[in-house]
């Protein structure tokens, strides 16, 4: 059987979504997401309710950490890719990792839950946002497992831990724009 990794993140604004300190956010995001999806590695992302370009795996949730703010959202994505490896290449460099080194210009910082999750699927299955969401509350009330791990502590599809083949990861990150 074939396995995807399956990512889901979430963080809320420090502010307000309309408000000026997070439209750098906004200026980001479409560079951002489109350097993703060009990233070696990538299969498919969620688009979000309304996102007339690309579909929305299903409702979309937030976990019971988010407090809504007066607008509704926060930031959180949902994507599927072929290993560990590639999304932390595409998480940490070219355009992802600048703006993920800037996050704390917009988001508040992930130390009460975890800010992503990662977790293994079959090629036949599609993740949605109440999965994503269970898997990310999951992580934050019982540690990385196999069902819902991070970069820090990993696990192959198997459910046996592993770790990060620094290797491939260091070869890839110089693919990634």
């Amino acid at each position: 059987m074939f396995y995807r990794l399956a990512v889901y993140t979430y963080g809320p604004f420090l502010e307000r979504a309309n408000s000026p300190k997070i439209a750098g956010f906004f200026e980001l995001e479409p560079s951002v997401l489109s350097s993703l999806e060009a990233s070696p590695g990538f299969i498919a992302r969620s688009g979000y309710p309304g996102d007339p370009n690309m579909a929305c795996w299903g409702e979309q949730v937030f976990p019971r950490f988010w407090v809504d703010n007066g607008d509704g959202w926060a930031p959180s994505s949902l994507s599927l890719w072929q290993d560990i490896e590639h999304i932390a290449a595409a998480t940490y460099h070219g355009m992802h990792g600048t703006a993920f080194r800037r996050g704390r210009e917009w988001v508040v910082p992930a130390i009460d839950w975890p800010g992503y999750v990662l977790w293994w699927v079959n090629e036949a299955h599609q993740p949605d946002w109440q999965e994503a969401v269970g898997k990310l509350e999951h992580l934050h009330d019982h540690g990385a497992t196999a069902q819902a791990f991070t970069f820090k502590q990993p696990f192959a599809a198997d459910g046996s831990p592993r770790k990060i083949d620094t290797a491939k990861l260091k070869n890839l990150k110089t693919q990634v724009t």
